[in-house]
């Protein structure tokens, strides 16, 4: 009986499930439990199985730039890292709030790092999260417009809990890339969340995007109610 139950959960994909139970007829363990004790058990282990892929899911899907974690960040005063903020912030409730966070910083002081850790705290809260390098994406966007599959790309991406936009401002907007960005901010305006992250300080963000009417579109939209995180300091590469 035993046999056919287990082969069962595995046909049913119930490996958590599974587990419980051949671990408990190992140990003898369900003879001293009642009747609603090792059924609880059973499902509590399938479910935190199923909790378990799906945060793996999500950040298998995401494609963080770093395997980056909230315990792992450096809160030295002089990076200017307030970890009240951050820890706040890692409790998801800017998501819930649909608002977005601005990262700046010169090169190297871990504003990506920080940015995929707060990606992946969303994640690990259950949120779809998806991050791009700013740099790559754009170029990426503008080559599914000339083969058809821009508009499928677009609404996925507005379909996330939370998108990451990594090494922004770099190098200066083009047309194109311009009114795709504007229309990714416009999507997500309210209804989900944005991280960006800069070297470039919010006030050089106008000069980068190019076009003042869009600019102060995207802006607009962006920056107002954002939460800020300015980092300081030397590179930590170099350290």
């Amino acid at each position: 009986m035993s046999s056919t139950i287990l082969n069962k959960m595995s046909h049913m994909k119930m490996h958590g499930m599974q587990r419980m139970y051949q671990t408990m007829l190992d140990s003898h363990q369900h003879q001293d439990l009642t009747h609603d004790e090792f059924i609880n058990t059973l499902i509590q282990s399938e479910w935190e199985d199923r909790e378990h892929q799906k945060i793996s899911r999500h950040i298998r899907l995401a494609k963080f730039r770093y395997g980056a974690s909230i315990e792992e960040l450096n809160f030295t005063a002089s990076r200017g890292l307030d970890k009240t903020q951050v820890l706040r912030l890692a409790e998801g409730s800017f998501i819930q709030k649909k608002e977005n966070i601005l990262i700046t910083g010169p090169t190297g002081v871990g504003k990506s790092y920080l940015a995929s850790a707060l990606g992946q705290q969303a994640c690990q809260l259950g949120y779809r999260t998806l991050y791009f390098n700013t740099q790559k994406v754009f170029p990426k966007l503008k080559m599914m417009k000339a083969d058809g599959s821009y508009t499928r790309e677009i609404s996925k991406i507005e379909k996330y809990d939370l998108l990451i936009l990594d090494d922004f401002g770099l190098a200066p907007f083009d047309n194109t890339a311009r009114m795709i960005l504007l229309e990714i901010i416009e999507d997500r305006h309210g209804r989900k969340s944005t991280i960006i992250s800069s070297q470039l300080p919010v006030a050089k963000w106008y000069e980068v995007i190019g076009d003042s009417t869009v600019a102060d579109a995207i802006l607009d939209r962006m920056v107002h109610t954002a939460h800020r995180l300015e980092l300081k300091g030397e590179s930590l590469r170099k350290k």
